[in-house]
């Protein structure tokens, strides 16, 4: 496929996978949007036909080279699954990492590959969004053109999901080729969208996304006990999580990190959160949003991402105005009500030498 892209000029030619949809993309100029078009048809129509046992254990290969090189000897590289692994129960989507578990990669067989694409990489299971300077019209007719002969595909199935949370803390301690250790502390909150979801995006923004924020502040240059410290809410379509990271400074105890980062939620949740940090945290977001609308790959990436998840295209005002209205109160209380329940707690060390 990136053979056959790159002589037209096309840049930003790539595909992704989370933990709730695959996303192709590509930037192409205008007069190539014909033949962009009819490639990405003749991926989802006639992949599958095309897929032997040779090129499926090739790209089985790719893969597990990619685990390897990106997860399992990346410092620090297995924190997301193993924070998850223990935070979802095994029937929870979720639980289970994106790019598999290397025992379930070396698995899979021919059919078993053939009925997901077929399940999931269907018209009927997708979204095509096209962005930049095209006539409308004939674009419209292209899609119709190329993509209106591929079955639409069958329903598909509903996930099955279970409640989830925690009745303890879970502490998991794993050693890893790392200089300094890092500690992890994950909780379960709301999906993307939901009440909360904006909150707790804010929240995180004020314990860490500046040099004044309130945990970076304390750990890193007041205390110096930490090199780093990162907090945010990962929202997904099935569930929510807000997790916060800090590596420690040498000979600094990752319980003593624990600790302070508890006294400044405690703290947060006590004093209240002052309008200067309020203000500063909203203009920080609303830049952050501007400035994503002056790329045009962004602004066709947010329609496929506002269709996905609110089934709206054009959620622009309407995503950035649940941030503007936000109250100081509605912060604290999203901190009570999710950040003092029990949380799995991952701490990676280096290993013994």
């Amino acid at each position: 496929y990136i053979e056959a892209m790159e002589p037209i000029g096309a840049t930003d030619l790539n595909g992704t996978t989370n933990s709730d949809r695959t996303n192709y993309f590509e930037n192409v100029p205008t007069s190539a949007l014909d033949y962009t078009l009819w490639l990405e048809s003749d991926r989802m129509g006639f992949l599958i036909p095309s897929l032997t046992p040779d090129k499926l254990d090739n790209q089985k290969s790719v893969v597990m080279n990619e685990r390897r090189q990106r997860y399992e000897n990346q410092p620090y590289g297995l924190s997301w699954e193993k924070l998850f692994s223990n935070l979802y129960t095994a029937d929870h989507p979720y639980h289970w990492p994106t790019i598999g578990w290397m025992e379930d990669i070396e698995k899979f067989e021919l059919d078993e590959v053939k009925d997901f694409f077929n399940t999931f990489y269907v018209p009927g299971n997708a979204t095509l969004a096209v962005g930049g300077s095209f006539d409308l019209a004939k674009t419209k007719d292209l899609i119709e053109e190329y993509f209106g002969s591929i079955p639409c595909g069958k329903p598909v199935p509903e996930i099955a999901l279970s409640a989830q949370s925690l009745e303890t803390n879970k502490t998991i301690m794993y050693e890893d080729e790392v200089q300094l250790p890092r500690i992890y502390l994950a909780w379960h909150t709301v999906r993307a969208f939901d009440s909360a979801d904006a909150a707790l995006d804010l929240l995180a923004s004020i314990l860490s996304d500046s040099k004044n924020s309130r945990l970076h502040k304390s750990l890193v240059f007041d205390k110096q006990i930490a090199q780093d410290i990162s907090a945010f809410q990962y929202a997904g379509r099935q569930a929510g999580a807000f997790i916060i990271s800090s590596t420690a400074k040498p000979a600094v105890a990752l319980d003593t990190i624990r600790e302070e980062i508890f006294r400044e939620l405690k703290n947060l949740v006590s004093e209240g959160i002052r309008p200067d940090e309020l203000i500063r945290t909203k203009n920080n977001i609303k830049s952050t949003f501007i400035f994503s609308l002056q790329k045009l790959d962004l602004i066709t990436d947010h329609l496929n991402h506002y269709n996905f998840y609110l089934d709206n295209p054009g959620s622009f005002l309407s995503d950035l105005e649940r941030y503007e209205k936000t109250t100081a109160g509605e912060i604290m209380n999203a901190a009570k009500e999710f950040l003092f329940n029990p949380y799995v707690e991952l701490q990676i060390i280096p290993k013994s030498r």
